[in-house]
């Protein structure tokens, strides 16, 4: 039976593509956010400002999902960097292992995030002046 070897790099490269697309969401919640500052100043409405203040909580929440990945990944990055330090150049099974949870947190949070976006886009096209 043939072994897989994930190797250091390869795991390196990913993390790297996953702390850009983290930095990308943060930025565009700034912006989302600033988007409910304009609306509240326009808007007066009861059920408005319901959707406000829901879709305010809302980016809070990803907000602390995308620190808490940006911290799970950095943490597996400096364990990665130990072991490379060992002269280890693939990972043992925890490792691994450990990689793959985050890879599935990534892969959740893109979805419910993209649903996120998609619902607010519309209430943007419904609400925006």
């Amino acid at each position: 039976m043939k072994t897989a070897v994930i190797y250091d790099s390869d795991l390196h490269f990913e993390h790297k593509q996953w702390q850009n697309e983290l930095e990308f969401w943060e930025d565009e919640l700034k912006s989302f956010n600033n988007r409910l500052e304009e609306l509240v100043t326009f808007h007066d409405e009861k059920d408005v400002l319901e959707k406000l203040e829901h879709y305010q909580n809302e980016f809070i929440l990803h907000q602390n999902v995308i620190e808490e990945l940006k911290e799970t990944i950095e943490e597996h990055e400096a364990n990665i960097a130990g072991h490379s330090k060992m002269g280890m150049v693939s990972l043992d099974v925890p490792f691994v292992k450990k990689h793959l949870e985050i890879r599935t947190s990534m892969e959740d949070e893109r979805w419910i995030y993209a649903d996120l976006k998609k619902e607010f886009y519309q209430f943007l096209t419904k609400y925006w002046n």
